[in-house]
């Protein structure tokens, strides 16, 4: 499986996901910068967390107009996997391929600490490692977390078991139904506030997060 992780000015996050899939996995993993517009050879494309174009605009809205993010639409519309953490979770409702808004925490304020994390479905190559209603912890670190849909969007997710993780206890930012990370109606675009790559290595103090990127590698191993 071949990874590609985006790499916007501003990006801060994107060496910390290529250490995971290269370093930890032993994936082929290539960075893309953000007027790359060739990414078939990749089977994953990965938008890390960072500040894409200083989030001058809003989180994501600027990096949404790139030319790879054009591609990685195309890319997910293949039925290809795309990956979103934090700022690239904003980008990814930026761009379309989810549905809501990350706005500002509730206590507006920047966000920096461990929080645990329920794994709610377990149906999808993402958290296929997990159990469901199994309780992992993640790094969380950001000051635009809180996701917001309206009542029918809301309901949709709901619905069609595309809310993927939930803040567990105490929700840090004020997301709306506790919601932490989703996927869209296909199961192969995830978003998630939290950061799955800062809780891979046991060096960091927990491995939490390494199970979704190795789940999404034994999915498609058992499909070839």
């Amino acid at each position: 499986m071949k990874f590609g992780v985006v790499v916007f000015p501003g990006s801060n996050c994107d060496r910390d996901v290529a250490y995971v899939t290269r370093d930890l996995l032993h994936q082929p993993t290539r960075m893309v910068w953000h007027e790359d517009t060739d990414i078939s050879d990749l089977d994953v494309v990965v938008i890390p967390g960072g500040f894409s174009y200083g989030d001058y605009l809003r989180c994501g809205a600027i990096a949404r107009f790139s030319p790879v993010m054009q591609a990685t639409i195309k890319h997910a519309q293949q039925g290809k996997f795309v990956l979103g953490i934090c700022n690239g979770f904003q980008v990814l409702t930026e761009a379309g391929l989810l549905p809501g808004a990350l706005t500002r925490n509730q206590d507006l304020h920047f966000i920096c600490d461990r929080v645990p994390v329920k794994v709610e479905r377990t149906h999808l190559p993402w958290t296929q490692a997990y159990s469901t209603g199994q309780v992992i912890t993640l790094p969380i670190a950001h000051g635009e977390g809180r996701y917001y849909a309206d009542a029918a969007t809301l309901a949709k997710l709901e619905d069609n078991h595309q809310i993927l993780f939930r803040y567990h206890g105490e929700n840090h930012n004020g997301s709306l139904n506790n919601i932490a990370g989703i996927c869209n109606k296909k199961g192969n675009v995830l978003g998630m506030m939290p950061h799955p790559e800062r809780a891979s290595d046991p060096i960091l103090g927990g491995t939490d997060g390494i199970g979704l990127f190795q789940g999404l590698l034994s999915a498609v191993a058992a499909i070839a």
